[in-house]
């Protein structure tokens, strides 16, 4: 319990990154590697990692009591055993937005295992991020009084980061450093129903438990989805995969 109480004390959440060592020494791992979802849970604040296709994200919550701890995310890439984070948003603190922070990563079969300060901590992975709608995806259309109207590439922009089962949406500029929201859980998408289950939610924590469907198809790297929204509004939404 100590340790669990020293390592939530480190954040933001740079520090979580801040040494990824695997417990065997084994050669430089590939991005695929890091791709998908990593879990780790001390009581009832579960931490999830996102990496998928050069963006991350690395969220603390607490789904049973309904809190939302922070968040922290960006564009990463691998270079030999080092791992670079780029910051694009942290909802604790906007010192590190826009700088690089380079660290070592590795693995211990299906583990992530990090070393915080001393205090070592064991990722379990989620998924591997190879199916369903895994990718970085930007909304660029929505449906406003019958027609849909683009959005054209801003420095305000809104990201859905899926994994195989995760997702998390966050509305956020970098340029300025503003943070507007984030929301996520799990996923599914099967037979053109695309349902998620919210787990956390920065704006509105009295939307925890709740699911939500839609009608989703996705062509050409393009995706639309269109249902309700959490608000019980009519939604019809395009949203662009991309990579960076």
């Amino acid at each position: 319990m100590k340790n669990n109480t020293r390592l939530i004390a480190m954040l933001p959440f740079a520090g979580i990154l801040m040494s990824l060592s695997a417990v065997q020494q084994a050669a430089p791992s590939p991005i695929g590697s890091l791709r998908g979802a990593w879990h780790l849970q001390q009581g009832s604040t579960e931490q999830v990692l996102i990496f998928q296709d050069g963006y991350f994200s690395h969220t603390t919550f607490d789904k049973t009591n309904k809190k939302f701890l922070g968040a922290y995310g960006g564009v990463y890439k691998t270079d030999g055993d080092a791992l670079k984070l780029l910051t694009e948003f942290d909802t604790r603190s906007t010192e590190g937005i826009g700088k690089e922070k380079i660290f070592s990563h590795g693995f211990s079969g299906s583990q992530l295992t990090t070393d915080v300060n001393g205090v070592k901590e064991s990722w379990t992975r989620i998924d591997e991020g190879k199916d369903n709608l895994s990718g970085v995806w930007r909304i660029t259309g929505r449906m406003v009084d019958g027609q849909f109207n683009e959005m054209p590439r801003r420095d305000r922009k809104t990201v859905k980061l899926l994994s195989s089962t995760r997702f998390q949406w966050m509305a956020i500029n970098p340029a300025t450093k503003e943070f507007f929201g984030t929301g996520g859980g799990t996923y599914a998408f099967v037979n053109g129903k695309y349902t998620e289950h919210i787990e956390f939610f920065s704006r509105d924590s009295s939307r925890v438990g709740a699911s939500l469907t839609f009608d989703g198809s996705v062509k050409d790297d393009v995706w639309n989805h269109s249902g309700k929204n959490s608000r019980g509004e009519p939604l019809n939404e395009i949203w662009t995969k991309e990579k960076y």
